[in-house]
Formats: C-alpha cells, sequence, structure tokens
C-alpha cells in the first residue's frame, strides 16, 4: 500500500530548497504526495530555529498532531532543519512521538531512519555536525515547472549577536561554478525560465576559493544561458557587496533589477551590538550606487526591531532610515532571544511591550513608503511572469498573479490566453501598498503547448506546503 507524506516548511528560502530535496527523496522511496484535505501517512516538519515562534508554531502543530498519531499507530512524524539540529532530543522530551529527527546536514538520511523507526519501533535522532555533500545531489521535487532554487553555498562565516545559523548550518562552503552552471543548465532543459541563486551570505560566494569577484563573475555567465530569462539572488550582505557586483546586475540582460539587502537597523550603535560589520552610511552608499547603475531597481530589505540596547532615538533613526532608503517592502521582525547567542545574554533587554509598539509603529511608516514607491509606477509598463501558485486573487474581478522584473506582486486582468509560466506586459493603473494592479497589453508564451502541458503536469499536488513569511538572518 503506498503511504502519503506532507512536509511543512519554516523560514528561509534555503529551508523551502530543501523541502524540495526532502519530498524529492520521499517521492525516490516510493512515497507519494498527500491529496489537499487528507491527513499524510508521513509528516515532516522542516524547521527554522532564527525566531522564537516558529519554535511554538513547530511544537503547536506536533502537538495537534498527538491525538491523530495515537489513533493511527503506523503514521510517521519526522522533524528537521535548524531547529532539530539545534534541539535534537528535546524534541524527543517534548513529542515524544515524533519518529525521526535528523539535521540540515543529513537530509539524504531520511528515508532510511523512518525505515529503521518502523522496524526497530523505536525513535531514531541522526544529527551530523557538518555537511559532506551539497543538497544538490540529491533527488527533488520542485515547486514550481519554471522557476527553481540554486544553492551557491552554505553555511555562514558572519558572526552576527541575534543569530545561530551559523552555529547550526557551519562555516561557509561554495560549490564550484562549474557545478552550479551545471546544475542551472540542467534546470533550463528542463523548462526552467527563472532561477534564485541562495546563499546564507549569497554574494561572499568564492571566499573559499579566493576569488572575491566569483559572485559578479558566476552572474554575469548566467547571462549566457539561452532560455534563462530571469536570475535572482538572496541574500546578500552589505559588507561584501561590491561594485562588480553592482555593474555585473546592471550589464547582464537576465539578472533582475531588484535587490534584497538586509539592514537590521538604522542605528550605528546597534548595528555595532548585532555585530553587522557595516554602518549606515556604507549601507545608504550602496543603495545609491545601485540605484545611480539600475535606475529602475527596486529595493528590499529585513529589520529587526527591540534588539537589546534599542533607544528611543535609536529606533527613531531606523524610521529615518526607512525614510531615506525609499524601499519598496521591509520585512520586519520582533527581536527574540534564541539561547545561544550572544544577544541572549546581552543587558538592556527591551520589554516585549516596547518592542510590540515599535513593531507596529515601524510597520505603519513602511506601509506609508511602500504605497508611495508602488504609485509611483502607475503609468510604467512592466513585464510579469505569470505565477502557478498566487494564482486568481479575486475571482469575481477575475484577476491573475504574478511577479514584475523587480519582485512586485501585479494583478492584471485575467485573458484566456495568459497561462502560468507565460510572460504577460502590463500597464500599471492602480498600487496599494503590497502590490499593483494593471491592464494586459500582450501575453508572451514562453515555450509553447508543449511546455504548458508539462507545467500543469509537473505542478500537480507537491505536497510541501509553504506561506509561511521568510526569516532571513
Amino acid at each position: 500500500m503506498e503511504r502519503t507524506y506532507s512536509v511543512e516548511t519554516y523560514g528561509c528560502q534555503m529551508n523551502v530548497h530543501d523541502s524540495e530535496r526532502i519530498a524529492g527523496l520521499l517521492d525516490e522511496a516510493g512515497y507519494i504526495p498527500v491529496k489537499t484535505g487528507e491527513q499524510a501517512d508521513l509528516v515532516v516538519f522542516n524547521t527554522c530555529a532564527v525566531r522564537e515562534n516558529a519554535d511554538n508554531k513547530l511544537y503547536g502543530n506536533l502537538s495537534f498532531l498527538a491525538p491523530i498519531k495515537k489513533l493511527n499507530p503506523g503514521m510517521q512524524i519526522a522533524v528537521g532543519g535548524c531547529l532539530a539540529q539545534k534541539d535534537q532530543s528535546i524534541i524527543l522530551k517534548k513529542a515524544p512521538y515524533v519518529d525521526v529527527v535528523f539535521g540540515t546536514h543529513n537530509v539524504g538520511s531520511l528515508p532510511a531512519l523512518l525505515e529503521r523507526a518502523r522496524i526497530e519501533e523505536e525513535a531514531q535522532i541522526e544529527i551530523k555536525e557538518s555537511l559532506e555533500h551539497f543538497p544538490s545531489t540529491l533527488p527533488a521535487r520542485r515547486l514550481s515547472a519554471f522557476s527553481a532554487w540554486v544553492s551557491v553555498s552554505v553555511g555562514c562565516n558572519n558572526t552576527c549577536t541575534f543569530c545561530i545559523v551559523p552555529t547550526l548550518r557551519g562555516i561557509e562552503k561554495d560549490r564550484s561554478e562549474d557545478d552550479i552552471l551545471r546544475e542551472i543548465h540542467a534546470l533550463v532543459d528542463q523548462g526552467v525560465i527563472e532561477i534564485t541563486l541562495l546563499g546564507q551570505n549569497v554574494n561572499a560566494y568564492g571566499v573559499d576559493f579566493g576569488d572575491r569577484q566569483a559572485f559578479a563573475k558566476l552572474l554575469r555567465k548566467c547571462g549566457d544561458i539561452d532560455g534563462l530569462e530571469r536570475v535572482r539572488f538572496m541574500s546578500p550582505h552589505p559588507r561584501d557587496f561590491t561594485d562588480d557586483v553592482i555593474e555585473a546586475m546592471a550589464q547582464t540582460r537576465n539578472v533582475m533589477p531588484h535587490l534584497h539587502m538586509p539592514l537590521q537597523s538604522g542605528s550605528n550603535q546597534i548595528l555595532q551590538s548585532m555585530r553587522r560589520s557595516y554602518r549606515t552610511d556604507r549601507y545608504l552608499n550602496i543603495l545609491n550606487n545601485v540605484r545611480t547603475a539600475i535606475p529602475q531597481a527596486s529595493i528590499t530589505t529585513d529589520i529587526i526591531v527591540g534588539f537589546p540596547g534599542e533607544s528611543e532615538s535609536d529606533f527613531q533613526a531606523t524610521l529615518d532610515l526607512c525614510t531615506e532608503a525609499q524601499f519598496a517592502a521591509a520585512y520586519t521582525y520582533q527581536y527574540s532571544i534564541r539561547p545561544g547567542t550572544p544577544a541572549a545574554t546581552m543587558p538592556n533587554q527591551v520589554s516585549s511591550e516596547v518592542v510590540g509598539q515599535r513593531y507596529t509603529r515601524l510597520h505603519e511608516h513602511q506601509q506609508k513608503i511602500s504605497l508611495g514607491v508602488n504609485k509611483r509606477a502607475i503609468g510604467r509598463e512592466m513585464r510579469v511572469l505569470v505565477g502557478e501558485y498566487e494564482g486568481r486573487r479575486d475571482g469575481r474581478e477575475s484577476r491573475m498573479t504574478g511577479k514584475s522584473e523587480d519582485f512586485r506582486l501585479v494583478h492584471f486582468a485575467d485573458s484566456s490566453s495568459a497561462r502560468a509560466g507565460d510572460f504577460v506586459d502590463v500597464r500599471i493603473t492602480d498600487a496599494s501598498a503590497h502590490y499593483l494592479i494593471a491592464d494586459e497589453i500582450r501575453t508572451i508564451a514562453t515555450r509553447g503547448g508543449d511546455a504548458h502541458e508539462l507545467r500543469n503536469r509537473e505542478v500537480t499536488s507537491t505536497g510541501v506546503s509553504l506561506g509561511i513569511p521568510t526569516v532571513r538572518a
């Protein structure tokens, strides 16, 4: 009898990519994705350890599954990812009915661990401390038929005081350029037209082999790949963001005019406490250089509110920098203590009440900025890649959804000829803080009929659940 599975993903894009590998491994082992609305025989949680709410979400979901598993003894539950790497045996103390706990470095062991747990009727814990093989060597069930993630590195050499990721994923290890390009070529041969290069600190790529210009060179080589229409990357670090990367972005035909550049705080004092290794003048200079080279570039960021020692003037400095930077969007997070990080034991922890108030103020402030940035797009023509999962925003208004080249969400009037994976040229007619509204001008099929059939076949029921806000270190 075939066993069904689902994968629940918390956290960053690296985790999303890992979940595609987990799903691919389970497919290869004979499992099938669970149908929507049904209970899976195997539930895998791919976890995040960056924020406390990810812990709470995991343990809440495990508690929900406890009575279901009691009624279905053959059901299995596995927990992997960064929280598994961090907590290990703690997970089994809190949820003794979990069958498998595996780490960030041994995703490939999951099918064997599940089988061992079933045969021995005993929970299996396997946590490796270092990566043996890049995830790209594993099979994958991609969430999209025409967009894909490609890891250029794993791990991180930074020492940010709020972040536990380097401890869990290890020091940075870079893939060879040839290996990366081979994977991209293979994906394009399968019909992929958009790739996102991933790394914990993606623009530090090359540190392993001593080439500070390696990332810019990689971007340019992506521009030489026929059939690859869009290239994105995340997340870079301001410390390593050099002019050669800006030049490569501006001069490479398929590198999109969007930059996600984590800020974390607009206060130099807080940046120093965070050990972020840059200051606001350096950060703003990068933004200015990007906009000079790429006038239509959209810039988004990450910001943490309520870091230990953050005063009202520190917080005001963040508000002021947001005004000056004119971010298209900011992913804002309330600081939470993460055991094992230097920030967890810092004095002057900010009260949760103050953190909450500042979070609300920053959110409202950025909403106004985002609305202004988006309204300036009214009247412009944009090229949108129609998404598979955004679909119709409002059936009554019959709108389709896609992403613009500068990574903005665009809703446009539905056309019978536009399908997932097509490019649609649109004219922007209205805007909100979160999306643009447009009229269609023309549809450009990217691969023809056979490709549409391929997409429809591949995108059916992945068994991978997303929709959780990304968290970047």
